[in-house]
């Protein structure tokens, strides 16, 4: 069940706690996630900007599956539509993606309100 707006479901954060089985691993794992944010958003920014097919695949899918690993379900759903919607052309760059600017727009303001909302889990729990 989805607590919050922002879609942090903390099931799958409490599942998580469980499966490291170390109070301190579980807080290292979201201060790495938290840290980490930024520059998969910069990356992701920065290979759609260049049109770089492979840096795009790569920066959207460590996104994608970093998002759902903390339970960060709607990052996780826009990384996957974003991810959806890369197609190499024929040049073996990146197709044109149609509102682009938005996308990462959205992207961007919903990563730091999930960051906020797991700053504030994390603040709860210790």
């Amino acid at each position: 069940m989805n607590a919050d707006p922002v879609g942090v479901d903390p099931a799958v954060l409490s599942r998580l706690r469980l499966e490291l089985d170390d109070d301190e691993g579980w807080f290292l794992f979201l201060r790495n996630f938290l840290n980490h944010l930024p520059r998969r958003i910069d990356k992701l920014r920065r290979g759609l900007a260049g049109a770089d097919y492979e840096v795009s695949m790569d920066a959207v899918l460590s996104l994608k599956i970093s998002c759902q690993m903390v339970g960060a379900e709607r990052l996780a759903a826009m990384a996957l539509q974003l991810q959806q919607s890369l197609l190499v052309g024929p040049d073996g760059g990146l197709c044109e993606i149609p509102g682009l600017e938005q996308v990462l727009g959205e992207i961007s303001v919903l990563a730091g309100e999930t960051a906020f909302v797991l700053e504030a889990r994390v603040a709860q729990e210790r």
